[in-house]
């Protein structure tokens, strides 16, 4: 329900609450436009190669924690994307597809980041729906993958693992060591149905769908961002540490941190360096060891400075230790929350 139906009276967000909610209005204007439906069609050349770097280049920034950026220029990115879905015939529509499919995974991971689980619903639909036609088992895998984020973030996890599972088995099925793209989707579909499995706390589920992503992991050989999934042995380490705090056992989650190298991971993966600390500073916190836990998050602010404002575990960590922590407005606590939005 609306809140305003609930109080009676129009509504704000708090300043703890999520950062975004006002960047968001260009993107779901351009959500409702429709212009397909309307015959309203841009007397525009497609100019493929611009299209997929501009396509890229978000999927960089998002990977870098770069989110605002990538808000601003999503509308324009997926306004050229989809004069992608009728371009060419044969090899090059399929190409022209794929890059589609991309562009609305891009948008949905953004949206599924950004909480806003309706859009982030609507983009990895769009990107499924393309997906179905580009005849690509690696673009239906990433689709899939972003329908399961935008599900989980809706709070439906049963209908995300069965997704999850599904999917990976498809996958799996066409890894090879010279197929690196359908390998990294087919890990990172069985890492995201372990984190389900550790949600739900079913530890044994959980290892075993780790232990088969590391499988491919060792098959592809190496820390790549194929697809860009970030996938590869570092990922599959840090994985196994955000189980752990899925599981809810902080002793665990430190031991599996002790193998991570997060300078290990291909340049530019600022969210998955960051995603480690944040998940050691839910661990410390869970043993009352605030000053450690404290040390995490900061590192993580430094590493992706965006991702520590944008995710909600990281304010809530903020949150707990405010709340255990003798008043003061000088101490780094203090500063780091009000940076992360948690205070005024």
């Amino acid at each position: 329900m609306d809140v305003e139906a609930l109080t009676g009276q129009p509504w704000q967000f708090a300043p703890n609450g999520s950062p975004a909610v006002d960047r968001l209005d260009a993107v779901r204007q351009f959500f409702a436009r429709y212009d397909s439906l309307l015959g309203i069609n841009p007397d525009v050349q497609v100019d493929v190669a611009d299209v997929r770097q501009r396509i890229d280049d978000a999927h960089r920034a998002y990977q870098a924690a770069e989110y605002e950026r990538v808000i601003e220029v999503l509308p324009a990115v997926l306004s050229s994307a989809d004069l992608l879905r009728s371009f060419g015939s044969g090899d090059v529509r399929r190409g022209a597809l794929a890059s589609y499919v991309s562009a609305y995974a891009m948008a949905a991971k953004l949206l599924t980041k950004m909480g806003a689980a309706d859009l982030a619903l609507l983009s990895a639909d769009r990107a499924a729906l393309a997906a179905t036609d580009v005849e690509l088992v690696e673009s239906r895998g990433l689709a899939a993958y972003q329908v399961v984020c935008a599900l989980l973030r809706a709070d439906r996890a049963e209908d995300a693992e069965r997704l999850a599972v599904r999917m990976a088995e498809v996958v799996n099925r066409d890894a090879r060591p010279e197929q690196p793209e359908i390998t990294s989707v087919a890990g990172s579909l069985w890492l995201i149905s372990a984190v389900i499995a550790g949600r739900r706390t079913d530890r044994g589920e959980a290892w075993r769908r780790l232990d088969r992503a590391e499988t491919l992991a060792t098959m592809l050989g190496r820390d790549g961002n194929y697809a860009w999934t970030a996938f590869g042995p570092t990922n599959v380490a840090i994985h196994r540490v955000s189980v752990a705090a899925e599981l809810g056992d902080p002793a665990e989650a430190i031991r599996a941190a002790d193998v991570v190298d997060p300078d290990r991971l291909p340049d530019g993966l600022k969210s998955r360096q960051a995603q480690v600390h944040l998940d050691l500073a839910w661990a410390q916190v869970q043993r009352k060891r605030d000053a450690d836990a404290l040390l995490h998050l900061m590192e993580a602010e430094r590493t992706a400075p965006e991702m520590v404002r944008y995710n909600v575990m990281a304010r809530e960590l903020v949150r707990e230790m405010l709340a255990r922590q003798k008043k003061s407005k000088t101490s780094a606590l203090h500063r780091l929350a009000v940076r992360a939005g948690v205070l005024d």
